[in-house]
């Protein structure tokens, strides 16, 4: 990483810290920190691995709602929920990874979309998930039994280093012995096989932990909000996922942060206004970032400087 890109982190985290102090809502950011989790882990299988997922909503709204049922039925701390979140998202990875990583290309892709409506109907009959009502009503509790996560500052920047713990993970999984060889299947797969990797292993495991982490991104909007509903397992959550991530950028490590923070801000700040044209929005400045910024907004600006550093040295 260049000093340059570690400069801007820094400076970025400095802006989080800060963030309630210069009157940002921290509800709202607490909101996009878990998305752009989710993004980050969403990335982390198609940018980093190649496998475009159509069900990453099941993890995430599945996770959910388990961890919202453990905090207020059975009145576990929210540590024990975001962590029975994850693990839900773990279990059900291994469970999808196992079907759907025999097939490949689209066809991996409409298996993890048949799988993902498999968990709606069951979010939609369960008697635990409050069908169409969704489970209302989630405490936030005490962290530990000891920190009260009622005032949204205190919530704000536990959610702030969760986020940050995790986005450090995903950087030390990519840049480790690991994620080269995922990057390795990701552009030539048969010869990663020819050099002995035992690729489907690989790529069972970054989806494994691409699932427990949006598990918990989802568990911990659970918590953040106070509620989960059909809409966080929907087919249309998935979407959205995608659209976080190819408009900041695939294969980057801000960019579907970047891109969750751009289509978040636009549902929040457009659909009192517009209503449902907020989507068309969202959808027309899609279709423009695809087809003036191919590698994402991110993607586009470190192309952009790396051809200036280029021409640099040319000159």
């Amino acid at each position: 990483m260049s000093r340059a890109t570690r400069f801007t982190y820094l400076a970025l985290l400095a802006l989080a810290i800060v963030a309630p102090m210069i009157g940002l809502y921290p509800v709202f950011v607490m909101k996009l920190l878990c998305f752009a989790l989710f993004a980050c882990a969403f990335n982390l299988l198609l940018g980093f691995t190649g496998l475009l997922s159509f069900g990453h909503a099941a993890f995430f709204g599945f996770a959910a709602y388990v961890a919202g049922w453990v905090i207020k039925a059975l009145g576990w701390t929210p540590e024990l929920g975001l962590l029975a979140g994850a693990a839900t998202g773990a279990l059900l990875g291994s469970v999808f990874g196992l079907v759907a990583i025999r097939r490949q290309g689209i066809y991996f892709a409409m298996v993890t979309l048949a799988l993902s409506q498999m968990i709606f109907f069951v979010c939609l009959q369960a008697p635990f998930t409050g069908g169409e009502d969704g489970l209302q009503g989630v405490p936030r509790g005490n962290l530990f039994g000891l920190l009260s996560l009622q005032s949204d500052t205190t919530m704000y920047y536990v959610v702030l280093a969760i986020f940050v713990a995790c986005f450090l993970a995903i950087l030390r999984i990519v840049t480790s012995p690991f994620g080269q060889v995922l990057k390795m299947i990701r552009e030539n797969e048969p010869r990663a096989t020819s050099l002995g990797y035992q690729v489907d292993r690989y790529k069972l495991l970054a989806f494994i932990l691409s699932a427990t982490l949006s598990g918990l991104a989802g568990s911990l909007k659970t918590v953040v909000m106070g509620f989960a509903s059909l809409t966080d397992v929907h087919w249309a959550m998935s979407g959205e996922v995608i659209l976080m991530s190819l408009l900041g950028g695939v294969g980057t490590f801000f960019g579907p942060v970047l891109g969750a923070g751009i289509v978040i801000a636009l549902q929040d700040n457009l659909a009192d206004k517009v209503g449902a044209w907020v989507n068309v929005i969202i959808g027309v400045i899609f279709v423009v970032c695809v087809l003036a910024f191919r590698k994402g907004i991110v993607g586009e600006v470190q192309a952009f400087l790396e051809r200036r550093r280029k021409s640099g040295r040319a000159a």
